[in-house]
């Protein structure tokens, strides 16, 4: 997947600025910056979730195995199971049960096969390592877990639909300690089988889990690198001052 001069706006208000930038084929990116500098908007553009919001525009290029996911021949509902999406708080279905959740975005592609989607079910729920923790009452609501086993749910629920890319808005930010690192163990194990791309707040977070890192300040994108070279010896000024606690 890459960006190629991508610029959003909300309304009149412009929030993203030309930004280019590729997303690497089984690599974790991180996208950082200070508060209100853009990092949900861009990646909101890369499933087409921002044109959900009202008077909200893109223009730009979002390549996806070499076509443009704007382009006239693609269904937004078609990308957005390509590109699968995971929200900050946790945001299970409370009415449907663990199973459910896990199978839902397969029932609304269509698939009636109880036995696929049982396997679907356990094969997801295997890969965010909730398996061994819910088997025995696959019935109960998926709401009723705790929040870091909510957020498995969910990944697994986006999972389902073999999607290419992980999309990930600060997947840990409403989550404990103990929550998070499992969290971030799985996206790590993640990067095996999709492409992966996390904005967080968290640096330390970041340095953990990502390949490669991006540094984005007032809608733009001020530096991309390998997350070690990013964080050891940032080019910009704006990323070192960031990086150092000197604002955000």
């Amino acid at each position: 997947m890459e960006a190629t001069g991508l610029n959003a706006w909300y309304g009149k208000k412009q929030a993203i600025f030309d930004v280019s930038l590729p997303f690497p084929e089984n690599k974790v990116t991180a996208i950082i910056g200070p508060s209100g500098c853009g990092k949900s908007t861009l990646i909101r553009c890369l499933n087409r979730m921002h044109e959900l919001v009202p008077e909200a525009k893109t223009q730009g290029k979002v390549m996806l195995d070499g076509v443009d996911i704007y382009g006239p021949t693609l269904d937004p509902a078609d990308v957005r199971m390509r590109v699968g999406m995971v929200f900050q708080k946790p945001n299970p279905f409370p009415n449907k049960s663990i199973r459910d959740n896990a199978i839902a975005g397969l029932r609304y592609a269509g698939v009636r096969d109880g036995k696929k989607l049982d396997e679907v079910a356990e094969k997801t729920l295997r890969q965010v390592h909730l398996w061994d923790e819910v088997k025995d009452e696959l019935k109960r609501s998926g709401a009723s877990l705790s929040g870091g086993q909510q957020q498995r749910l969910c990944i697994a629920r986006a999972l389902a639909v073999e999607p290419e890319v992980i999309l990930m808005d600060e997947p840990c930010s409403a989550l404990d300690p103990t929550a998070t690192a499992k969290i971030e163990q799985l996206v790590i194990d993640l990067k095996k089988d999709y492409t992966v791309v996390i904005v967080t707040h968290n640096l330390q977070q970041a340095a953990r889990v990502a390949d490669r890192t991006a540094f984005m300040y007032l809608g733009k994108l001020i530096e991309l690198g390998n997350t070690t070279d990013i964080f050891e010896h940032p080019k910009d000024e704006l990323t070192e001052r960031y990086l150092t606690g000197k604002f955000g």
